[in-house]
């Protein structure tokens, strides 16, 4: 996903990255558009995704509405509730989907590293010139 969004062909955008744990709310804030990636846990999202969200939840409920996000996936099997769980919050955040999410079982194959650099690029692409 970074190496998609860093392609030097991708002009005017800053790719900050940020550990799930650590996330504030000011870094949400500050941000244009959201890569989000997580494995698949039980069928959920990570803790830490959930417990990034658990943060930033109310301070960027009213100022990130429409703002895009890509997400990728692995896990051996069941990622539909991570899936699930993520859209739900994305949804209460308002927050548009500008790409289908990239889920991974297992070892990731050559098309689905591929599958996880165009989401990167698609995200990234759709902010140029914001």
């Amino acid at each position: 996903m970074i190496a998609g969004a860093t392609d030097p062909e991708i002009e005017g955008v800053e790719v900050v990255r940020r550990p799930a744990l650590t996330v504030s709310p000011t870094d949400m804030l500050e941000a244009d558009g959201y890569l989000l990636g997580s494995p698949a846990n039980l069928g959920y999202m990570s803790g830490a995704l959930k417990h990034a969200f658990d943060v930033c939840y109310y301070p960027c409920l009213d100022s990130t509405k429409g703002r895009p996000y890509g997400l990728y996936l692995h896990g051996n099997q069941g990622t539909e509730g991570a899936e699930r769980g993520v859209s739900a919050i994305t949804t209460g955040l308002g927050w548009v989907q500008a790409a289908e999410t990239v889920i991974v079982q297992g070892k990731p194959s050559k098309d689905e590293l591929q599958a996880c650099w165009e989401l990167g690029a698609t995200v990234a692409a759709g902010l140029m010139g914001d």
